[in-house]
C-alpha cells in the first residue's frame, strides 16, 4: 500500500503537522508513505524519519492555475497512491487528487470539496490548536494518534554546513548562541519592534556573553536592519555585540543547521518558531495579534509571552490602533526567560 499525504503549504502549518504525518507513517506499515509538498517546506519532510519520497507541488493560485494543476495531477500519478489524506483544506488539492485516480482521498469537509473526497470528515465544532486540527483528521479515521509534539532532527551535513557558515560571518564556536527571528509572513502586527529586539540581544551578550544570529527569508531582510540600525543606537561601536545577519541566506536545511546550534531562540509566532521547538532548541515565543491557544509552540521547552491587550487576538495582518498587544511586551521579561533557558 502506498499512502501519499498532501503537506500544508506553510512553514509553521507543515511542522504542525508531523505528528499527524507520523501517525500515518505507522498506518502505512510496510507500505510507502509519500509527501506531496510545496519546495519551501519539502525539505522538512525530506529530513523526518519514515517519508519515502517527497514529490514537489507547484503553486495551485495566480495566473499560472492551470499548468500548475496539470502538473500536479500528472506528479501525484506517478505516486500510484492507493490512499491520500489532504491535510489542506484547499478545494485545489481536492481536485488534484481526485484527478490523478486516486481511489481514496481523505480530508476534511471544507471548501465545497466534500464531493470530491471518497471519506469526508466533519471539521472538529470547538477551536483546538493546530496540532490536534491535524490528529483529529488522522483519529476520525480510524488511525491511533501518537505522540502530540512534533520533532525533527537536523541533517548532520546541514549543522556543519551551518557552523562553517556562521564562522566565516565572525561566530567564535562554543559561545552561546541566541537565535533571533524578526519576520512573520503574515503581516506586519505580528512583529515585535526592532528596538526592543536590539536590547534583547544587547542584554544577553552583556549578562550572558552570547552571540546573536538574525535568520529569516528575503521579506524579513528590512525588520533584520532595523534591529542592527537599532544595536548602533544602544551600543558603542567597541563594544556592540556580535551578530550574524544570514536573514535570506538559508535553504531549508541549512536553516534547521543554523537553528540546531542555538542554545535559545526568540521569535515571532512564525514558522521559524515552531521549526525551532521541533529541532529541541527552547523558545521564547512573542505573540500578539494571533491566538497562542492555538499555534503555541508545543515543546519540553518553550515559554510563550504576550501582553494583556483587551483587543487580543484580533488576527488581524496589520494593526489599526497602536499595536499594543506587542508594546505591551517589554524586552526585560524578553531578556529574564531567554537567560533562564540557557
Amino acid at each position: 500500500m502506498t499512502v501519499l499525504v498532501f503537506a500544508p503549504n506553510w512553514l509553521g502549518d507543515a511542522v504542525m503537522a508531523l505528528p499527524a504525518v507520523a501517525d500515518l507513517r505507522r498506518y502505512a506499515g510496510a507500505g510507502r508513505l509519500v509527501v506531496a509538498a510545496r519546495p519551501s517546506v519539502a525539505g522538512l519532510f525530506h529530513a523526518m524519519p519514515g517519508v519515502d519520497e517527497v514529490v514537489m507541488m507547484a503553486g495551485s493560485g495566480g495566473l499560472a492555475l492551470r499548468a500548475n494543476l496539470g502538473t500536479n495531477v500528472r506528479a501525484v500519478q506517478q505516486v500510484e497512491a492507493e490512499v491520500a489524506v489532504l491535510l489542506p483544506n484547499s478545494l485545489q488539492t481536492a481536485v488534484v487528487a481526485r484527478r490523478a485516480g486516486i481511489p481514496e482521498r481523505w480530508g476534511y469537509r471544507r471548501n465545497l470539496r466534500g464531493w470530491l473526497l471518497s471519506r469526508a470528515v466533519p471539521r472538529p465544532r470547538a477551536a483546538v490548536h493546530q496540532v490536534d486540527y491535524y490528529r483529529h483528521l488522522v483519529a476520525a479515521l480510524g488511525i491511533e494518534n501518537g505522540l502530540r509534539m512534533p520533532r525533527l532532527e537536523a541533517p548532520q551535513d546541514a549543522v556543519e554546513a551551518a557552523r562553517r557558515m556562521l564562522a566565516e560571518s565572525g561566530w567564535t564556536p562554543g559561545t552561546p548562541l541566541v537565535g533571533i527571528a524578526p519576520g512573520a509572513a503574515y503581516g506586519g502586527a505580528k512583529r515585535w519592534l526592532p528596538d526592543r529586539f536590539a536590547r534583547v540581544i544587547a542584554g544577553l551578550a552583556r549578562s550572558r556573553g552570547t552571540a546573536a544570529v538574525l535568520v529569516g527569508s528575503e521579506a524579513d531582510g528590512p525588520a533584520a536592519w532595523a534591529i542592527e540600525a537599532e544595536l548602533d543606537k544602544i551600543v558603542e561601536a567597541d563594544a556592540r555585540p556580535r551578530t550574524m545577519n544570514l536573514i535570506g541566506r538559508t535553504d531549508l536545511p541549512r536553516f534547521m543547521g543554523v537553528l540546531a546550534l542555538c542554545a535559545v531562540f526568540v521569535s515571532n509566532d512564525s514558522g521559524a518558531m515552531h521549526l525551532a521547538a521541533a529541532l529541541g532548541v527552547p523558545v521564547v515565543a512573542l505573540f500578539g495579534p494571533t491566538d497562542d491557544r492555538v499555534t503555541a509552540p508545543i515543546a519540553d521547552r518553550a515559554t510563550v509571552l504576550a501582553s494583556t491587550a483587551w483587543c487580543r487576538p484580533c488576527l488581524l495582518r496589520e494593526c489599526p490602533l497602536d499595536h499594543r498587544c506587542m508594546t505591551g511586551i517589554d524586552a526585560d521579561t524578553v531578556i529574564r526567560a531567554a537567560g533562564e533557558m540557557l
